[in-house]
């Protein structure tokens, strides 16, 4: 092999680690919808690099079609796709776009709808009324320790079982990584027994007591027989067995997701008296800001002077 041909195996091989660290930038979620993004934005009929007339173009196609927040969400992929190719100027980075965008936010901009939370009344129901079966048990695990965690539904297929830890005062949950750490620092949240016979650590047993070897994920795929396989349950998941139980305990499941456990501990945290401080310790929030929406919920109907009236 010739010294030029070494030289150009190397700067293949450097070229390959260099995309595996590009790959690993973003979470798998975050590949899926800037491919989908910019696909659309090709099946347009627009141009990579692009010019701000165009992508401005595009905005105004697209405005009567999507949300605002879709469009942002587009418009950050194209972004991103830009500055990766070293496209300069960046032409999401203009004036024009800029303008554009807030005449968008002006002309369509809606609330954004927010999830129903899944309080701790409602799960409390929902176990009540589990079946003792395989799935039924996988169910009341997962809704219990999703909740207690303020876990985000990612975070909760994600565990495994040596990411638990059993010590006298309950377990520790170590979460390796999550959407505001992508970087995988890390964090660990402790689930104390409960003093109820909702115990989230009870109900976790139990369901760890039907797999076999407790190595790999905590939360499994069931067959309709009841068997436990050993792949992960999958995000999706998660939403649709929250719809499902909160549909059984006579709510409208439309208005609930994956995040609805999130939400419901928060609104259920403060409406217990639970400190901020308390709460985004458990839940990992980057910011009181982002958690400000929940404690203007929860107290909605405290100190209210309307109730002075009627």
């Amino acid at each position: 092999m010739t010294d030029m041909q070494k030289v150009a195996q190397a700067n293949r091989a450097i070229q390959k680690d260099v995309k595996a660290l590009l790959d690993a930038a973003y979470a798998d979620n975050t590949k899926r919808a800037y491919r989908a993004d910019v696909a659309s934005f090709l099946a347009w009929g627009g141009n990579i690099p692009s010019n701000p007339e165009q992508i401005a173009a595009f905005i105004a196609y697209r405005a009567n079609m999507c949300s605002v927040a879709t469009i942002r969400r587009q418009l950050a992929s194209l972004s991103s796709l830009h500055a990766t190719l070293g496209h300069t100027p960046n032409p999401l980075k203009s004036r024009h776009i800029a303008a554009t965008v807030r005449g968008l936010a002006r002309l369509h901009g809606k609330p954004q709808r927010a999830v129903e939370p899944l309080l701790i009344e409602h799960l409390r129901s929902i176990l009540d009324g589990l079946p003792t079966t395989t799935i039924g048990k996988r169910d009341a695990a997962l809704l219990v320790i999703g909740f207690a965690g303020g876990m985000r539904r990612s975070e909760l297929v994600a565990l495994d079982f040596d990411d638990v830890t059993h010590v006298p005062a309950g377990i520790r949950i170590t979460i390796n990584r999550s959407k505001t750490d992508q970087s995988g620092h890390g964090r660990v949240i402790a689930v104390p027994y409960g003093r109820t016979r909702y115990c989230p650590i009870r109900y976790l047993q139990v369901w760890s007591d039907l797999i076999d070897s407790n190595d790999g994920a905590v939360f499994r795929t069931c067959t309709k027989g009841g068997k436990v396989r050993q792949s992960r349950l999958s995000a999706e998941a998660v939403a649709t067995i929250i719809k499902k139980h909160v549909a059984r305990i006579g709510l409208d499941a439309a208005g609930y997701s994956g995040h609805s456990l999130r939400a419901g501990y928060v609104t259920s945290a403060v409406q217990a008296g639970a400190s901020e401080h308390s709460i985004r310790r458990q839940t990992g929030h980057a910011s009181s800001a982002t958690m400000e929406k929940y404690i203007r919920l929860a107290n909605l109907f405290e100190d209210n002077p309307t109730g002075l009236l009627f």
